[in-house]
């Protein structure tokens, strides 16, 4: 914990980073976990759309470098190929193709280790708290004492950087509910712990965020949903003030949007499926942060009003990193 930073006390100050969401649903092909684990690139590329071993392979591999790709869900999609051109300008690779031979193999060489793990829920998995449903409107959110986990699947999808879909496609026959049992699950990088991070850049056309050392190098990406055409966010620089974990959120229709009729202020109460998720990184900008999200599976599917938003486990990330005053660039 770095002491110029307030933590666990700042709570999310606006609701207008909230979003409507709209996704694909993909059919799901079964996996072999030793397919997986030592896939590589052959004659048959990937193709959007498709599950495919190598790119679940690959956004493992990306997590565990610190190039996020988001959800890993096993389909090449727009996270992975910009997480993959993030890794190659980071590794000083020239070529713009994402899934080039040179790019691919230089990810798989870096960390031979299995991407596919066993794991056995446990007691405390169980414990929750979880709730049965999260309602859309915002009033009953406010009513709930916390926006909780919908279970012990959701839960450890999330833990494990990982779709729900991907879960049940890899453990059709598994008990979540239940103590002992074996599920596979992807096996994430570890939280980075140290970096300096003289800046930060939020490119709105890439729909990426980028962690940057004094010399410009890459430190952590993710990708970020990043305002719309109707709520953008900001332009030019601006400083991180503070940093709430677990933050409330507070709905502002005189400030930020408006649910449908709903025109008094609310304060929804925390959790991971709270609208800012469970991080708030407050900027200098006012009512504009950094936070997490509900929906990992939609980060830059979607649009958000105005603020920058990550998947949870990467703003948690990216929060014991950063430091009060380091600079936030929106880019274009």
């Amino acid at each position: 914990m770095r002491p110029e930073i307030a933590r666990n006390s700042l709570r999310a100050l606006l609701i207008g980073c909230a979003a409507t969401f709209a996704g694909p649903a993909f059919a799901q092909p079964a996996l072999d976990p030793a397919e997986v684990n030592a896939a590589r690139l052959g004659e048959e590329r990937p193709v959007a759309g498709e599950r495919h071993p190598l790119i679940l392979r690959l956004q493992v591999l990306l997590d565990r470098a610190n190039v996020s790709p988001g959800v890993v869900d096993g389909y090449l999609g727009e996270n992975v190929e910009k997480a993959l051109s993030a890794y190659a300008r980071r590794e000083g690779f020239a070529d713009a193709d994402p899934l080039a031979p040179e790019i691919v193999e230089a990810l798989l060489a870096g960390d031979v280790e299995p991407v596919l793990e066993r794991y056995v829920i446990t007691a405390d998995d169980l414990e929750g708290p979880f709730v049965e449903s999260i309602p859309d409107d915002y009033a009953q959110l406010a009513e709930m004492e916390r926006l909780a986990y919908r279970g012990p699947q959701e839960m450890l999808a999330e833990r494990f950087h990982m779709d729900q879909e991907l879960l049940e496609a890899l453990n059709p026959d598994a008990d979540f509910g239940s103590a002992g049992t074996e599920i596979l699950v992807a096996r994430p990088g570890e939280a980075l712990e140290e970096g300096t991070i003289a800046r930060i850049a939020v490119d709105r056309s890439l729909g990426a965020l980028r962690a940057l050392d004094e010399a410009g190098e890459i430190v952590v990406f993710y990708p970020a949903t990043i305002g719309s055409a109707e709520t953008p966010s900001p332009s030019g620089t601006h400083e991180i003030v503070a940093v709430a974990m677990d933050p409330a959120y507070y709905y502002r229709p005189d400030v930020n949007f408006q649910q449908g009729d709903l025109d008094r202020q609310l304060e929804i109460p925390p959790g991971p499926n709270n609208p800012v998720g469970t991080v708030w990184i407050d900027l200098s900008e006012p009512t504009y942060g950094i936070h997490g999200t509900p929906t990992p599976d939609e980060i830059d599917k979607d649009y958000s009003h105005g603020c920058v938003r990550l998947t949870n486990w990467d703003a948690e990330e990216l929060a014991g990193l950063v430091e009060q005053g380091i600079p936030v660039e929106f880019v274009q």
